[in-house]
């Protein structure tokens, strides 16, 4: 499968000191900017990641490359919430074309 991803709006999603799933919800938070009203919940990170209303301006338009960095140790110490991010994250992809989340290695 070949995507075109070089106009999509490029948002790190870094983890590097995440601990639990508070805090990968406020880091998704912060780095989309969504609003106060962010549930901070699976079925809330889904909507917004799926909501494009609730997207970047900048990423309405053209689609968002969300690249996860710094996600190896919080799925080390969190395997059974880091399967549900990862299931959260590729269903969100299936279902909202504009959106490619990426898994940064090393």
């Amino acid at each position: 499968m070949t995507e075109e991803l070089g106009d999509r709006m490029v948002v790190t999603l870094d983890l590097t000191g995440v601990t639990d799933k508070a805090g990968l919800m406020d880091a998704v938070a912060r780095a989309l900017g969504l609003p106060g009203w962010f549930g901070r919940n699976w079925d809330a990170l889904l909507d917004s990641l799926t909501d494009l209303s609730v997207w970047p301006p900048a990423a309405r338009g053209h689609g968002l490359l969300l690249v996860v960095t710094g996600w190896e140790p919080y799925a080390d110490a969190r395997p059974e919430e880091w399967r549900v991010a990862r299931e959260v994250f590729t269903e969100a992809g299936e279902r909202t074309a504009p959106l490619t989340v990426a898994l940064a290695l090393g």
